[in-house]
């Protein structure tokens, strides 16, 4: 049994390689010595202030080196980093901090306005740290997080109480309905589990004295760069598996997503590894590819990584174009459940839209809990099995529906439908809590929306089903275009979706909206496109 813990592999990585860099910002390049210092400084901060093992600590934060720092912080003194989506209201922040116990939130100056209208309504916060992003001062009720971290160095700093294995990090997932809740993952389990597929793989039982084997028989890591946010769990846990392979963290600076910044980073700093969250990322890259092909050396990127939503095969075959050395990686996994499946497009070698190929601990059951016999044309919803989350935070209900035993077996079912095909591989239907049912047929929104993004001139679109008297539910698709105004109409989208799915997959209705409103990882609110598509449905009669 492992018997990891992240402060533990990442202090070791900092004593094997203290001059290596760590994370890079821009213009700033903090070595591992750095980062592990700056972090001591600020747990010192944490434990000096009353932290109480196993606390929250949210990160209300862009992506930036303070976002890694505080997690490590945490990690060293036991306790929680958790995320917090820096596009929440103020009544879903207050939520989310208030269930997570967070007892310090770290946050961007960017945020005081947000943050000083929801003080009152989370008391049991007693530390407020400010990251300076050149957008104000800090307020009085705040500590300056660089005069805490950059301060003089003490030593390493430790808690009274022991790290354990069993230290938790947690991530706090909306998914696509309902508040947000906390996904509780061991350390140990955690690790291991992204350890099993990651590029150094450390030996369980060489454990510590492995790593430093490995750093000294290989040198320093990978350099990866998460274009999406820290926040998501895409962003997140990928670079977490990049620092514990010794490598280095390469952050975007623009608040936006700009794809030249992207580019430039990647050829300036020698990305090897590029993380996205699907199409909404990859789609503007090509765009500045196409726009201008070859002015980007890209020789150095191994492979880009997407988790989190469809990725189109269109887009993947225009990026090879481009670079036909690098392998496109798309990743079936969610916060609930990592590995469950996965697919690689290499030259010549472009993988289908939604075909993944199943993790080893990975079933796929029909109604009755039986496997689902490939080639069946059976949908059955996707168990992941292995290391798995505890379950969340304070949610008994929700734990037990997620989180099922079966056939003695304890699995992940996060509610991911799936058929399998003749060869093994499945064909990704989506997620079962915004199925669409019209007729009695079952139709899955993931699966047309990718129907509708082939056809020109359409930028994204998101599938909703709407009341209908006589089938239930009807589709709806609401379509964002490439040119606001576009020749596109509404007849061209039903009658392109027919072309390549069932009949009754095909939406009845097409909504034209100036933008789907996707969050920064790549995530569609389906409740609220539901209710303005309903509303916009019941205006035309």
């Amino acid at each position: 049994m492992s018997n990891w813990n992240y402060a533990d592999v990442w202090e070791t990585v900092a004593d094997t390689q203290p001059e290596s860099p760590a994370l890079v910002h821009g213009e700033r390049t903090i070595s591992w010595q750095q980062f592990d210092r700056r972090a001591d400084n600020v747990a010192r901060w944490l434990l000096d202030g009353g932290a109480v093992r196993q606390r929250s600590v949210a990160l209300y934060l862009t992506n930036c080196p303070e976002y890694l720092e505080a997690s490590f912080a945490a990690y060293k003194v036991s306790l929680i980093p958790v995320n917090t989506n820096y596009r929440y209201a103020d009544d879903e922040l207050a939520y989310l901090w208030d269930n997570a116990d967070a007892g310090v939130v770290v946050f961007h100056g960017t945020f005081t306005p947000m943050v000083e209208r929801i003080r009152d309504r989370v008391p049991e916060v007693w530390g407020w740290l400010w990251v300076d992003d050149g957008t104000g001062t800090c307020p009085g009720w705040a500590t300056d997080y660089e005069s805490v971290a950059g301060g003089p160095w003490a030593g390493r700093t430790t808690a009274p109480w022991a790290r354990s294995p069993d230290d938790l990090h947690m991530l706090y997932t909306g998914g696509t309905t309902g508040m947000p809740k906390g996904v509780m993952w061991r350390q140990d389990d955690l690790f291991a589990r992204m350890n099993a597929s990651g590029f150094r793989r450390y030996d369980d039982a060489a454990g510590y004295a492995g790593v430093r084997e490995d750093l000294e028989r290989n040198g320093p890591g990978m350099t990866v760069m998460p274009a999406c946010p820290l926040m998501h769990g895409t962003g997140a846990f990928t670079a977490m598996e990049c620092l514990a392979e010794g490598g280095r963290v390469v952050t975007l600076t623009a608040r936006s997503f700009d794809p030249v910044e992207l580019l430039e980073t990647v050829e300036r700093e020698q990305v090897n590894g590029l993380v996205i969250v699907g199409d909404a990322f990859a789609k503007p890259i090509l765009a500045a590819l196409d726009a201008q092909p070859g002015r980007w050396d890209l020789s150095s990127l191994v492979g880009m990584i997407s988790s989190g939503v469809m990725w189109s095969a269109e887009t993947k075959a225009g990026l090879l174009g481009h670079h036909p050395a690098m392998l496109l990686v798309d990743a079936f996994s969610s916060s609930e459940a990592l590995g469950m499946g996965s697919s690689v497009s290499g030259a010549g070698t472009t993988a289908s839209t939604a075909r993944f190929t199943l993790g080893p601990e990975v079933r796929v059951l029909d109604d009755e809990g039986n496997d689902v016999v490939p080639g069946s044309g059976v949908p059955g919803v996707l168990a992941l099995g292995g290391r798995l989350p505890l379950g969340y935070y304070k949610d008994e209900k929700k734990s037990a529906a997620t989180f099922r035993v079966i056939d003695g077996t304890r699995y992940s079912v996060p509610g991911d439908y799936a058929q399998v095909e003749t060869d093994g591989t499945i064909h990704l239907l989506g997620r079962g809590s915004v199925c669409i049912n019209t007729g009695g047929e079952k139709v899955y929104p993931e699966e047309v929306e990718e129907a509708i993004k082939t056809l020109e001139g359409v930028r994204d679109a998101v599938a909703v089903g709407i009341p209908n008297e006589r089938f239930g539910e009807e589709i709806v698709a609401v379509v964002e275009l490439r040119t606001a105004g576009g020749e596109v109409s509404a007849d061209e989208v039903i009658t392109h979706v027919k072309g390549k799915l069932a009949g009754y997959k095909a939406p009845r209705r097409v909504r034209f909206v100036e933008t789907i409103g996707r969050s920064p990882s790549g995530k569609v609110d389906y409740g609220r496109h539901r209710d303005e598509t309903a509303a916009w449905a019941a205006g035309r009669g």
